[in-house]
């Protein structure tokens, strides 16, 4: 018997693939990965209600601990972009982001990503989350 997966919030982020991003071999330079996976992390936090600046203005700085991306297949220039992005793990001071990006005309995988991200104080010292925006990440995992 197997278990059900979890369904979990999925945030969806389109662009183009610019011109300015590719590198001398004529694909998407792999930073760029890094930086989409930002706009993915940015659009999901709008999706389930709050901006991200609002943690920050909150005094919840949401540093980056670890960050990965697994490259599969390159992006070219003017490629339709999709990222899906979710969290994976969630806790009063911690936030896990998974992300998928992927050609969106052909649906072909391009890269998948993770980023952790520790809350930190003004001051530079670790801090909880602020419980609104714990509560409202929760509540897009459970309607999903």
């Amino acid at each position: 018997m197997t278990s059900a997966k979890q369904i979990l919030h999925t945030s969806e982020t389109r662009f183009r693939a610019r011109y300015s991003e590719t590198d001398k071999m004529g694909v998407i330079y792999y930073a760029n990965y890094l930086v989409w996976m930002e706009m993915g992390r940015t659009d999901y936090c709008k999706s389930v209600g709050f901006d991200y600046r609002d943690m920050e203005l909150d005094g919840a700085n949401m540093a980056v601990a670890e960050a990965t991306c697994r490259y599969i297949t390159p992006a070219r220039y003017d490629d339709e972009i999709l990222v899906r992005t979710q969290v994976e793990r969630l806790n009063r001071r911690l936030i896990t982001f998974t992300y998928v990006v992927s050609n969106d005309q052909t649906g072909t995988v391009l890269a998948e990503g993770r980023t952790v991200h520790i809350a930190m104080g003004n001051d530079g010292k670790s801090r909880s989350i602020p419980q609104r925006y714990v509560q409202l990440m929760k509540a897009a995992a459970l309607s999903s």
